[in-house]
């Protein structure tokens, strides 16, 4: 994960105060705590790696879908400020809004605008009412993958 000792130590000690691991001599394990926080993460995102489109040009490209947090996204600029300082170097944010696939201040239609995005984000991601679709790309696999990633917590981190 390219993270330095002291990090992943202060991750463990923030992890054990929040009541989300207990650490034993065979490693961490997850809290009910943390397992009901698990499993909330797991519904709420889908993250899949996508082929080069019009929204994905680059070399490597995640998407991360956010279930039921669409109304959050704004302008796009939140997520791609979190996927830029990650290393993505594109950046693009979907909603679902009234049946439809929209990319803020872009298009109300990326269906009909961009076919090839719309067609692998639905068929990959599967949107729904109010979903959030963020697609980072990088030269780097694992840059993007953290792009999207980060990306998507910057709709979850907002009461």
């Amino acid at each position: 994960m390219q993270i330095g000792e002291g990090s992943i130590r202060t991750i463990i000690s923030r992890l054990k105060d929040a009541g989300l691991i207990k650490t034993e001599k065979a490693g961490c394990l997850l809290t009910e705590k943390g397992m009901r926080v698990w499993k909330e993460y797991s519904t709420v995102f889908k993250k899949t790696e996508m082929e080069k489109n019009e929204w994905a040009p680059a070399e490597h490209n995640f998407a991360v879908l956010v279930r039921n947090h669409g109304e959050r996204v704004r302008s796009g600029m939140e997520q791609r400020d979190a996927a830029i300082m990650m290393g993505a170097k594109s950046v693009t944010t979907m909603v679902l809004r009234n049946k439809r696939l929209t990319i803020p201040s872009v298009s109300s239609d990326v269906v009909n605008d961009f076919p090839v995005a719309a067609k692998q984000t639905i068929a990959l991601l599967d949107p729904q009412e109010n979903d959030a679709v963020v697609i980072c790309g990088a030269s780097d696999r694992k840059k993007a993958e953290y792009g999207a990633l980060a990306a998507a917590w910057t709709l979850l981190d907002k009461p």
